[in-house]
């Protein structure tokens, strides 16, 4: 495995994750992808090997073991390993398939392309849709395995006998599995582990959702705020001209006649007629 190839991967996906997926990648490097390659490819290693019958009849051993481990455990992990850990990449390909684009516009002359993902901390567009349908999609993947191992192994557990009568076995003979406890302890390891990873997902899914929503009522109550401040300064104009007649551009006012009256200061009284 080349480290600096998986490192430059780790720090890509860290880069556009939240708290919940560094958290989740985490728990897959350390306490699933580590104890794969260290311990557990040690552990079931001798499965077939020290799978025992009480027979020797030719083939009943094999049989027997394609029965009762139709499917190791050490393979449907690499599968799981493999299907959980391909969304993350597909971010990091969506990402590096706009950056591309943005470099083709830029080489071409168009110098008015804004830049794709400004701050990575910040999903918009289409990789929002991405990360959030690559969390559903590592959710999906480890609850089928789940049920798988469980549909395989119920209970999780290996036993210490089982008892096989499959053709070309003469009667029912005896089996006895190789460390059944260390393997079933291993097991029910990788099955909490699975399902904390599930459970973060989820939460993230929720907080990308949640988050969403929030952002979009609250520029829809900015909206509204501005649109009723508009409403209140349209009536305000309207009532402060409420009561004027506004004439056209020839309109001439008419003048008025002033009466003469005795109050006049323009008469004279008869007192006041000079002789």
């Amino acid at each position: 495995m080349n480290w600096e190839v998986f490192k430059g991967l780790l720090s890509g996906v860290n880069k556009y994750s939240t708290a919940f997926g560094r958290i989740w990648l985490s728990l897959v490097f350390i306490f699933r992808l580590l104890v794969y390659v260290v311990a557990a490819e040690r552990v079931w290693s001798d499965d077939h090997k020290d799978f025992d019958c009480n027979t020797r009849q030719p083939g009943c051993t094999n049989v027997c073991y394609d029965h009762f481990f139709p499917v190791s455990h050490i393979r449907l992990w690499a599968l799981q390993l493999i299907l959980v850990t391909c969304p993350s990449l597909l971010v990091i390909m969506h990402v590096a398939y706009r950056k591309a684009k943005e470099q083709r516009h830029r080489s071409a002359g168009r110098d008015d392309h804004r830049c794709t993902y400004p701050d990575p901390g910040k999903k918009r567009g289409g990789l929002w849709w991405t990360y959030l349908l690559s969390l559903v999609f590592k959710a999906g993947v480890d609850m089928v395995f789940l049920y798988i191992f469980y549909r395989f192994y119920r209970n999780y557990t290996l036993p210490r006998l089982v008892k096989c009568e499959l053709p070309p076995c003469p009667n029912v003979v005896d089996c006895f599995i190789s460390r059944p406890t260390e393997k079933s302890i291993f097991t029910l390891f990788m099955v909490v582990i699975t399902c904390i990873c599930i459970v973060l997902s989820l939460i993230e899914a929720t907080y990308l959702i949640g988050k969403r929503c929030r952002e979009y009522l609250l520029a829809s109550s900015g909206g509204s705020r501005r649109h009723s401040q508009d409403g209140v300064l349209s009536h305000a104009e309207t009532t402060g001209t409420a009561g004027q007649v506004f004439h056209g551009v020839d309109y001439k006012p008419a003048t008025a006649s002033i009466p003469t009256t005795a109050s006049s200061p323009g008469t004279l009284s008869e007192e006041e007629t000079l002789p």
